[in-house]
């Protein structure tokens, strides 16, 4: 991301959510009323163009065929996400939000209210994003603590530590559209301190596959995609193929339980006609627990 400014991509994912969430009832995937708060007057034009009946379909096909999969993977996921989360209500005592963008869940999720939250992301994104949830709700939630961290080079224990976060709470952690901007030393150390939590923790992290990365031209709509990000200084550095991630986690003391791919996750929610949708079948969405002492636990390789 640029220096001084929230993260671009945080604010394409704010879009997505706001054009889903102006939707008929009956065809929205979810409702989020927060969205548009953080838009900046550009993407604010779109969103505004997106609820008029006329314009609302030209405007979703402008944008599905600029970045094929982009919005119709993201709005997929983030039901995805919300029916897990929903589904852990009550377990757990701490919501971790790792890279927490303009996500909204812990104002709009009631099961989130009674739950001690931290959202951890880079200082200017989460300025930006105080800033209009102050001016949404009139007062900043008493229940959420902002963690401003950079993963790549801040040290996230110390500063989770003197925001309140517990170790020996149980935990869900949600890390969304982060891993994939990461070094893999910076992927490596956050898995490793997640996997310090309370047995019996889950992680929900989204990843891309490494193939994209490494051949971009095997998967439909890279290429304006990779424009967008490098125009953005946001370019994609991390993935991991799927085979591989069960492994990869045992060794930093995670068990993966979940592992789906866009193709999968659009279909859950679209039936038959998300086959007609293309792009983003490389973004992925796991799940995995926090190892207890009575399971096997991977020695590190030498």
């Amino acid at each position: 991301m640029k220096e001084g400014q929230a993260s671009r991509t945080a604010e394409y994912m704010a879009l997505f959510r706001a054009l889903e969430s102006s939707l008929p009832a009956g065809r929205r995937l979810f409702d989020d009323p927060f969205a548009r708060e953080f838009l900046g007057p550009r993407m604010a034009l779109v969103a505004r163009l997106g609820t008029l009946p006329g314009l609302r379909e030209l405007v979703l096909r402008v944008i599905d065929r600029r970045w094929p999969g982009a919005r119709t993977s993201g709005v997929a996921r983030t039901r995805f996400i919300d029916d897990a989360v929903g589904a852990d209500e009550g377990q757990f005592e701490q919501f971790v939000v790792l890279g927490a963008g303009f996500d909204s869940r812990a104002y709009r999720l009631p099961g989130l209210r009674k739950t001690t939250v931290f959202e951890v992301d880079h200082p200017d994104t989460l300025s930006r994003k105080r800033t209009a949830l102050t001016r949404a709700l009139g007062a900043f939630p008493e229940h959420v603590r902002f963690v401003p961290t950079d993963f790549n080079q801040d040290d996230l224990e110390q500063a989770m530590a003197a925001a309140g976060y517990r170790e020996s709470a149980r935990t869900l952690f949600l890390w969304e559209g982060v891993t994939n901007y990461l070094t893999e030393a910076a992927v490596d150390a956050t898995l490793r301190w997640c996997s310090r939590a309370a047995p019996g923790s889950r992680l929900l992290f989204t990843y891309v596959e490494r193939s994209v990365l490494e051949h971009p031209q095997s998967f439909f709509g890279t290429e304006r995609l990779f424009a967008t990000l490098a125009a953005a200084n946001e370019a994609w550095t991390w993935g991991i193929e799927p085979c591989a991630l069960p492994e990869f986690l045992a060794q930093r003391g995670l068990s993966l339980e979940q592992d789906v791919g866009a193709s999968e996750y659009r279909r859950l929610y679209w039936g038959e006609s998300a086959r007609r949708m293309r792009g983003y079948e490389f973004y992925r969405i796991a799940v995995a627990r926090v190892l207890g002492a009575g399971d096997n636990r991977p020695l590190d390789p030498e």
